[in-house]
């Protein structure tokens, strides 16, 4: 379609979609798509408008308020907006860009994350803005693309821009970092130090420690702390085994210093833990036998 606005040319073209209840409840979905070229001194502001936007600047500038803080894109770049909250963007010379608002249960989440990485305006990979021509072009008339569909193209758009444009990571460091986290996930129960990781890395453990903490997102000792809780929590749940067998099992030097890291991670002792996991089983095997018999 056309747009009939004052400040767009008519060449340019938007497309909106209406998500269906399901896509509402579990997907991301997009709500309007377009390509829009803006005369000088366009300029839009709204209080409110429910939805995220991604905006990719193909020519010219564009100026952004928003958060109380005023921003300045150019071309090549993508501004992310929580249009939720009071927002103004718009030129006073020509500009072009393509464009997305779209929503879901996880669009605050992906919103917060990317824009603490990367800023409201930042550099995208080169992949991006294709990801989001693509989703322009399924919104069209002539297609009818899935709600499935739409939520996996937006997602995939979504954790492109989850990249650090400032720190691109090389893929070496990547390896490092799943060669680690292979090493943890295998020797849980043995004593892994921050310093044996780094000399199997080869790099400093402060290098190793910023590295890994960046892929992670958990330090090594989380990450190990986590792994050894996790199977704790599977032999809770499904062993009669002894608080402190588990805990020696899983890694831990004593049935105290597993109690004490348990409760601090879980808000709960492993004792009350497994209570709590039996009583919800057998109200919910209860509850099975009760419908099989009233069936």
């Amino acid at each position: 379609m056309q747009p009939k606005v004052p400040g767009i040319s008519p060449v340019s073209e938007y497309h909106t979609h209406t998500p269906g209840r399901l896509a509402g409840k579990l997907y991301f979905y997009p709500l309007c798509s377009g390509y829009y070229k803006y005369g000088p001194g366009y300029f839009i502001t709204r209080p409110s408008y429910d939805s995220f936007l991604i905006m990719y600047l193909t020519k010219g500038s564009c100026e952004v308020e928003a958060e109380g803080q005023h921003f300045e894109a150019k071309a090549g770049q993508i501004v992310l907006l929580d249009c939720y909250r009071p927002h103004r963007y718009g030129s006073r010379e020509s500009w072009e860009a393509s464009w997305l608002h779209f929503d879901g249960p996880m669009a605050r989440a992906y919103d917060q994350e990317i824009s603490a990485r990367n800023g409201r305006i930042f550099t995208p990979p080169a992949e991006a803005p294709g990801a989001l021509d693509e989703i322009r072009s399924v919104l069209r008339p002539s297609s009818s693309p899935g709600e499935a569909d739409l939520s996996a193209q937006i997602t995939r758009l979504l954790d492109l821009l989850l990249q650090d444009s400032h720190c691109p990571q090389r893929e070496p460091e990547k390896d490092v970092v799943a060669d680690s986290i292979s090493l943890i996930n295998a020797h849980f129960r043995e004593p892994i130090s921050l310093e044996q990781l780094a000399a199997r890395a080869g790099m400093s453990p402060c290098h190793f420690l910023r590295l890994f903490s960046r892929t992670a997102g958990l330090t090594p000792h989380q990450y190990l702390i986590s792994t050894r809780l996790c199977a704790a929590r599977f032999l809770l749940q499904s062993s009669s085994l002894s608080v402190k067998r588990i805990a020696l099992d899983c890694g831990f030097s004593s049935e105290a210093a597993f109690c004490t890291t348990f409760r601090k991670w879980e808000g709960k002792t492993p004792s009350q833990y497994r209570a709590t996991v039996r009583t919800s089983s057998e109200l919910r095997f209860s509850q099975a036998c009760a419908s099989a018999a009233d069936t």
